[in-house]
């Protein structure tokens, strides 16, 4: 074959496997072995310079292992071989005889027993000048280069050239790919790959911990974005230096995930845990504003009969889940049971949502009635969930609404459902009084006074007739007042606030003094345990007294006998609710009841009414 054909046709298979993305090694091999038939007896080698000078065998399909490996890290210098030499000068350099030249001095003990009599290399150069890498022709005989072995070398050079942009160009783009560009940790597929590649099959042979920053929120919504950016990079670089050589990865906006593999890590889990959180918790400089990075911290270990590491992965992001509920800022260890509550959580929030697509979320109600006549003076709002002929009660899927996304969404079907019914019942002459709604910590996070007045204004509903029901878990368990300045900010606009199941959460009297609310609903269990000289029967008359000389209506919840509703209305208790009166009712079966119970007198009173006997307005 004529020389010019030869070269085209080398050119033809190295551009082919270029184009094909083959591996930049497979690549540099192949023309190896492509110009070694070219030039028979002779040996070639490519070598790759790295960023600091130091040289890196790349492809010597012809020489042994080992004297690559002797290559491996030598750096360039005038003295180094033929391709060390060449790389430092930027200029190709000719030995053709390796036992007496003085560049081959510290290295012909490798070359001479191979066999290896002449080296010629060329640089192999990128657009700035710069040392990439080295192709070289080794000779079994001292000799130079042919005019046709300078043709093929000027034609190699030029293909590992391209061959070596575009491995660059493709480390590039998987750099890009696989790090996040705020805190340059690999990112999320990163991780993935990385947790792809674990072994499963050493019990405790690592560990997974996944930690979400609790105030990235709060100081982008504070400070502004760059705020929450410069926290993000200060939270990454305490995570990396105080875990390192573990690896960190950002995973989502506030979240990492670290890999332990560092057998002292493994020992103590509390402990490389308690590391991290000890490290962001002095104050930082976030762009002249001051903050403390806070974390709360989820971990799982790999244990026997996993043989997949994305289990490791769920258990770890139970452990977070339940750190997160049972009081952020801390780690919690993936253990079992965690594993069961999760799933039944997770469980009820897919099937709300899918309820809240389907329209199969429907409001029920409990009327409010006077103890003395059983009129009914108002309603409590309850969320049902239909599923088939089934009607699910609230408390049979409340976990979902610890998801935010599933608490909004189910408040604001409610009062859309809740405004419709009370739109109906006022078109039908019924002079209605109110309708209590049941609100969470997420709504009273969030635009909830927005949802409401949007509801209840396309129904042309005034909003005098809302009540907003807040448990005492969510409007006193806040440190930093956010509910109950939600709620200041909604009883200026006319709404009115009952605090629900009092008793059984945080509250005490002296709250009362404190915290604005309308009404408080005395919860079941105190009902439960009306008898003569029981604590609750002083309880409940002593907060009576209370409540009315502070003007806070009260209603009894929870009332199932007569006895009950006969032992309240001794103790001063004027309104209550409970099953004595009528369970939960639908639209229609409420409509029923309001149109027959009803007295049309005044606004549903019995005149002359007492104060306590009607709700606020």
């Amino acid at each position: 074959m004529h020389a010019t054909e030869s070269l085209i046709q080398l050119q033809n298979v190295i551009l082919e496997m270029i184009a094909r993305g083959e591996t930049l090694e497979r690549t540099a091999k192949r023309l190896c072995a492509e110009v070694e038939q070219l030039v028979p007896g002779a040996v070639c080698t490519v070598l790759t310079v790295d960023d600091r000078g130091l040289l890196h065998p790349l492809a010597a399909p012809s020489l042994p292992p080992a004297y690559s490996a002797a290559l491996d890290g030598l750096p360039i210098s005038p003295r180094c071989g033929s391709c060390g030499t060449a790389a430092y000068l930027r200029a190709p350099v000719t030995v053709t005889d390796i036992a007496t030249d003085d560049r081959w001095a510290d290295y012909r003990d490798l070359a001479l027993p191979l066999g290896m009599a002449a080296c010629w290399s060329s640089p192999i150069l990128d657009a700035k000048g710069k040392a990439i890498a080295t192709f070289a022709f080794y000779y079994r005989e001292p000799r130079g280069p042919t005019e046709f072995e300078r043709e093929i070398v000027r034609h190699c050079v030029h293909l590992c050239i391209i061959a070596i942009e575009r491995h660059q160009w493709v480390i590039d783009y998987e750099r890009r790919a696989y790090t996040d560009a705020l805190t340059t940790l690999p990112n999320r597929a990163a991780f993935d790959a990385a947790l792809h590649k674990l072994p499963c099959d050493v019990p405790g042979a690592w560990a997974l911990l996944v930690i979400d920053l609790d105030n990235l929120k709060f100081a982008n919504d504070t400070f502004g974005h760059h705020a929450g950016d410069c926290l993000l990079r200060i939270a990454s670089e305490r995570i990396a230096g105080a875990v390192a050589p573990n690896r960190l990865f950002r995973i989502g906006g506030d979240e990492f995930a670290l890999v332990l593999e560092d057998a002292e890590a493994l020992r103590d889990l509390d402990g490389t845990a308690a590391r991290i959180l000890t490290a962001l918790s002095t104050e930082a400089d976030c762009g002249g504003h001051a903050i403390v990075p806070r974390a709360t911290i989820g971990g799982a270990v790999l244990s026997l009969g996993e043989r997949v590491a994305e289990r490791v992965r769920q258990n770890a992001d139970f452990a977070l889940y339940h750190a997160k509920e049972s009081g952020r800022g801390g780690f919690v260890r993936y253990w079992a049971g965690i594993g069961t509550s999760m799933t039944r959580r997770l469980t009820a929030i897919r099937d709300v949502d899918a309820a809240l697509r389907d329209g199969r979320i429907e409001a029920y109600y409990q009327p409010i009635v006077r103890l003395d006549t059983r009129e009914v003076v108002g309603l409590e709002a309850l969320c049902r969930m239909r599923i088939g002929q089934r009607i699910i009660p609230a408390a049979a899927f409340h976990q979902a609404t610890t998801d935010v996304h599933v608490a909004t969404e189910l408040t604001a079907r409610m009062m859309s459902l809740v405004a419709a019914d009370v739109r109906a019942w006022l078109d039908l002459g019924i002079p209605f009084q109110h309708v209590g709604i049941n609100v969470s910590s997420a709504d009273m996070h969030g635009a909830v006074d927005r949802v409401l007045e949007r509801a209840f204004a396309a129904q042309s509903v005034p909003l005098k007739h809302v009540i907003l029901e807040v448990t005492e878990s969510v409007y006193m368990g806040d440190g930093d007042r956010t509910v109950q300045k939600a709620i200041e900010t909604l009883r200026a606009k006319g709404l009115r606030v009952a605090l629900d199941d009092f008793g059984t959460g945080y509250a005490s009297l002296t709250h009362l003094l404190t915290v604005p609310v309308d009404i408080i609903k005395i919860d079941k269990t105190f009902v439960d345990r009306l008898a003569a000289g029981d604590a609750s029967t002083a309880i409940i008359e002593g907060l009576i007294s209370i409540a009315d000389k502070l003007d806070i209506r009260v209603v009894t919840e929870g009332i199932e006998t007569e006895q009950q509703a006969d032992c309240l209305r001794a103790l001063g208790c004027q309104l209550g609710q409970g099953y004595l009166f009528s369970r939960p009712l639908d639209r229609h079966a409420t409509t029923a009841l309001l149109m027959k119970r009803a007295q049309y007198v005044g606004e549903m009173t019995v005149a002359p009414p007492t104060r306590a006997a009607v709700l606020p307005r």
